[in-house]
Order: C-alpha cells, then structure tokens, then sequence
C-alpha cells in the first residue's frame, strides 16, 4: 500500500446501494485515505433517497462530520426517465430494511459546486472517486474551467471495455445512466482512470466470503450481512452465480492503491444515441488516421485492464471484518 505519511483525500460521488455501502465502508475503514465528503447521484436509487441513504451510512459508521452534498437529479440533458437497478439493490437501495430515517441533513451546497469549491482548495490533491453516472462530475467540469486541471484524480466505476454492458449488450449501467456526461468526463483532459465490468466482475465475494462477515464481530461486516439478502438473490437469478461482483468496492481500491490493477491509456468516447447508447469505446491511438474526426485530439486516460482479484476480497474481506 501506499506509504505516504499524508492520507489521500477523497470524494465518494456515490448512489448507494449495497456495494457503494461496501466502498464507504471500506473508504472509512482504510487509513490510506481521508474521506472529506459524499456526493450523491442518481442510479441503484433515485438522487433523493441517494443522499438519504449516504446519511444513514455515515451514521451507522460514526462519521457524521463528514459532509453530504446533494448532486444532480436530471442528467446533463435535463432527463429524467432514469432507470434505477431498485430490482438489484431492493426499493429502498440498502436490501429493504427499512432503516429509520437519518437525522443528518445535506450541506446547501450542490455536489457540483462542492466538487468545484474542494479541487480549487486543494489543487492536484483531492481523488474523486466516482461510483454512479457521471453527471455532477461533468456539471463540475462545465461549471468551472480549471476543474479538470485543479482535481488530481477521477477514478470512476464504467464502461464496459470490450466486453458486454449490464444493462444491455451496449452498456453498462453507469454510462448508460448519462452518457453524456461520461463522454464529457472521458474528453476533459483531468487524470482519469475507468474500472470497468470487464474488471469488476473477476472479483467476486463468494457465499463463504459472507458467511465469514456474518460471523465476524466487526460492526460493518454486522451492517453488510443483513443488506447482502437482496444482492445475492439478483445475481444468483441474473448470472446464475452463487456470489456477487464487488463492482464499488473495486474502484475504490483501486483509487488507494493502484497497483491492484494494469492498465491500457487511449481516448476513450461515449456512444450517445441509438441502440448502443452508453457504449464505451476505448481508441488505443496505435494507427494515425489521415482525417481529423471527433477521435482527433482527444487526451488519454486509463482504463484498467487486469486486476489482483484475491488480493481485492482479502483487502475488502480485511478491512470489513476489521
């Protein structure tokens, strides 16, 4: 691991969810990285009960100084009929245990403006950390000019990189939810580096795994076991498998510790209509086409490639039980 003495700072933009209650979970629990606040986005839920849900989080965790700005509830196209994965994640996006509402309320502030505010005073030392569609990333972007170049980085959960999406053979669910948002992201120029499902779905909590975080002492592993009713039961009718992608929790570790996994850089653009609308196509820039086109130009990021997957479920397994 990292073996700085300061702690990385880091912003969750988050749609919790069971497995972005995972990655909180292990953000708070990995002394790595600070977590300095939450942003909410729409995606497993709705923005509304996105915030509501990172409230109750932080709450269950102890950590209610860390703030939550509220992000966008439209996309960057002011659309609204969002598809929300309430069928993976159960209706109240924390597998239906009907929590009591948090006492905590979200700053004033909008996520963008918040994403905005921190990377200026923090300039080229703030990671965001981007596990929903990407909409108040992109609103920041537009927002302020120097955004790109004042975060340090943007590790975000998307695409599907020469693999099929998840919510379609096209997309996967984070692009899908804006993809012009994403495509704005993916061409702004900041460090930018996509965990997609192509890497995401090698690492796998396996029903031993759980049955290990049931018997645990430790309050997360308690908190996580009653939620993962819901996530296993969707995976085990989805792909007919008997464990559950740890997608969030994924890119998380690979914002902490990023020699987790390999990765290939190119431009990377965002398919915005059609019937492969949210599909990620990844440029590797090894053939010099003659004409200038919308690929000319375009500034690379990273797109991981490979992942230590056992070394992943420990660190998760580790810090969770913990």
């Amino acid at each position: 691991m990292a073996n700085e003495t300061e702690a990385k700072k880091i912003i969750i933009d988050t749609d919790p969810g069971i497995d972005d209650a995972m990655a909180i979970f292990l953000a708070l629990r990995s002394p790595e990285v600070e977590v300095i606040g939450l942003t909410t986005i729409y995606g497993n839920v709705y923005t509304t009960l996105a915030t509501r849900n990172a409230l109750h989080l932080l709450e269950v965790a102890g950590r209610t100084d860390i703030p939550v700005a509220e992000g966008s509830h439209v996309t960057l196209t002011k659309g609204t009929k969002l598809r929300i994965a309430d069928f993976v994640h159960g209706a109240d996006g924390l597998g239906n245990q009907n929590f009591p509402p948090p006492n905590g309320k979200p700053l004033e502030e909008s996520a963008a403006a918040f994403l905005v505010n921190q990377a200026k005073a923090n300039p080229g030392k703030i990671t965001v950390v981007a596990l929903g569609p990407l909409t108040n990333i992109a609103l920041a972007i537009q927002m302020d000019p120097e955004f790109a170049k004042n975060i340090g980085q943007i590790v975000l959960l998307g695409g599907a990189f020469a693999v099929n999406g998840n919510v379609n053979p096209a997309a996967e669910a984070n692009i899908f939810g804006d993809p012009d948002a994403a495509d704005v992201v993916f061409t702004s120029g900041a460090d930018v580096l996509a965990v997609g499902i192509n890497v995401t779905h090698q690492v796998v909590l396996t029903g031993s795994d759980r049955e290990k975080l049931a018997s645990s002492k430790g309050k997360f592993a308690q908190y996580l076991t009653g939620i993962l009713e819901v996530y296993f039961a969707y995976h085990c009718e989805a792909y007919n498998t008997k464990g559950v992608y740890l997608h969030d929790p994924t890119a998380l570790l690979a914002a902490i510790d990023p020699s987790l996994v390999t990765c290939t850089e190119g431009a990377v653009r965002v398919q915005t209509s059609g019937i492969t609308r949210g599909l990620t196509i990844l440029y590797n820039k090894q053939k010099r086409f003659g004409e200038i086109t919308e690929w000319s130009n375009i500034p690379t990021v990273k797109v991981a490639v490979t992942v230590d997957a056992p070394r992943a479920v420990k660190l998760v397994m580790d810090r969770l039980m913990a």
